[in-house]
């Protein structure tokens, strides 16, 4: 998997959907009172692509690192199931999207973990 790819396309689309809850959904973000899961989802989604790009700089380095791909896998993956379903959440009003939310929020702990254990192999 080429790790760069995936944070930077993460990255993309964290900004684009950003900037679309700043301007084009702000209303409706507003009207189904919202916008501070969307919020949530943006700021965990822009960071977990920064750590999947931080990742890739290692992997890169040291290509044979255990648990980077992993840590990497857990920060993607995490950010689809996490963002994902609060931006559905914040867009639809469905609360109910909200019961896998911690799902990637677990995701994110294992992809953190994965990424300690590679440091400490370091």
């Amino acid at each position: 998997m080429n790790w760069m790819v995936v944070g930077g396309a993460l990255g993309f689309l964290g900004v684009s959907i950003g900037a679309f809850g700043a301007h084009a959904w702000k209303a409706r973000l507003a009207a189904l009172d919202t916008a501070a899961a969307f919020s949530t989802a943006t700021l965990y989604h822009l960071v977990h692509a920064l750590a999947v790009v931080a990742c890739a700089v290692w992997l890169r380095a040291e290509p044979t690192r255990p648990g980077l791909g992993a840590a990497a896998a857990g920060f993607a993956l995490g950010t689809v199931i996490f963002s994902g379903s609060l931006y559905a959440l914040a867009l639809t009003g469905i609360k109910g999207l909200g019961a896998i939310t911690p799902i990637g929020g677990l995701l994110f702990l294992i992809g953190w973990g994965l990424l300690i254990k590679a440091g400490l192999r370091a």
